[in-house]
């Protein structure tokens, strides 16, 4: 399971004193434990490995904005801790799928659910999302839907 994967994770970090990787490990279990009240007062389970493969591509997400914010604000240093964040969360994703194998997916996908246009975007999006969270990079796949579907 995933969450034991970064428990595991956080505590060897712990031990061999690791900063960066501590607090960037317990964001993401603060994250994790925000979801899994935000779960319990609806009456849900607690986070599953496919919702908290979610959360650590929306942390990256949040990261990477940042991270150009910062050089377009000129603080490379700043930058370069959002970088290093995001490759401690990368570690618990899946392998990242290339351009290529994106375009591959999303043009098999179209023919798959027979999409006739753009007004069939969503449900492209939403197999994409069901089968390849974590694995890809959604901005990425959209531009390639528009452009397959134009």
């Amino acid at each position: 399971m995933l969450r034991q994967q970064i428990t595991e994770a956080l505590n060897n970090a712990l031990k061999a004193q690791e900063k960066r990787r501590v607090s960037t490990l317990r964001l993401v279990m603060a994250a994790v434990q925000d979801r899994d009240i935000a779960n319990r007062s609806a009456g849900k389970d607690p986070v599953g490995d496919e919702e908290l493969l979610t959360i650590l591509a929306k942390m990256i997400k949040q990261r990477e904005d940042s991270s150009k914010i910062y050089i377009e604000g000129n603080r490379p240093e700043l930058a370069q801790n959002e970088q290093d964040e995001i490759e401690i969360i990368r570690d618990f994703l899946p392998q990242q799928l290339s351009a290529d194998e994106v375009k591959t997916i999303c043009a098999d996908v179209i023919k798959e659910i027979d999409a006739q246009g753009l007004r069939d975007m969503g449900k492209i999006m939403a197999v994409l999302k069901e089968r390849y969270t974590g694995q890809m990079d959604f901005a990425l796949a959209s531009g390639f839907v528009k452009e397959l579907l134009s």
